[in-house]
């Protein structure tokens, strides 16, 4: 049991390694038909360091689970699962706000030149 977990075990170290909170590292591991998949958990404030400049490191860890799958004979892949306070995308209401204020502006304008 151990050579099978050996890739999650690996995974857990390195990341483990790179992170600011290792304690909030999970790492699930699910085998069927078509390999092994592991699935990443971190603390959202550690994600910029897993996934790295343009994905480097999320591609380097990667090939290094892919390799330690390949020595116990098994295709290893990993997807790295966002978490809930990931990423921060600017909310709609903003340009909503900014509507209001765009009408007045107009509806002001055009007093202006009534006059």
């Amino acid at each position: 049991m151990a050579k099978e977990s050996s890739d999650q075990e690996f995974l857990e170290f390195v990341i483990k390694a790179l992170v600011d909170h290792p304690e909030d590292v999970e790492v699930d591991r699910k085998v069927d038909e078509m390999g092994v998949l592991l699935s990443l958990k971190v603390h959202s404030e550690d994600m910029g360091q897993i996934i790295g400049k343009e994905g480097s490191t999320a591609r380097s860890i990667r090939s290094l689970v892919r390799i330690v799958g390949l020595k116990n004979h098994a295709r290893v892949n990993l997807k790295i699962e966002e978490p809930a306070g990931g990423r921060s995308i600017p909310s709609s209401p903003k340009t909503e706000d900014s509507s209001p204020k765009t009408e007045d502006s107009t509806k002001e304008a055009l007093e202006d030149l009534q006059l």
